[in-house]
């Protein structure tokens, strides 16, 4: 394997390590900030019938991670795309 590779397949494995954080930091943030931490700040804020940190912690966690794994998987083609590893 040429040096120019290695160097593509290092650049390639560093974005998809920054691309995983940013979505893990997202999903922590909803499931565990807004649905443990912060939701006494919520429960006055209404949402279904019921306040919005218990939403967030039954709901919305669930709603998010749907929405990140389909995020990641755009931005994944997108990364492939971009270092040529594709798949056609």
């Amino acid at each position: 394997m040429s040096s120019e590779s290695e160097d593509i397949g290092k650049k390639y494995w560093a974005a998809n390590l920054r691309l995983m954080a940013f979505c893990l930091a997202i999903w922590a943030f909803v499931s565990f900030g807004l649905g443990i931490l912060f939701r006494p700040l919520l429960s006055d804020i209404e949402i279904g019938g019921t306040d919005l940190g218990f939403w967030f912690a039954q709901q919305g966690s669930i709603y998010v991670f749907v929405i990140l794994i389909f995020f990641y998987a755009v931005m994944m083609n997108r990364l492939d795309k971009k270092y040529g590893v594709n798949e056609e």
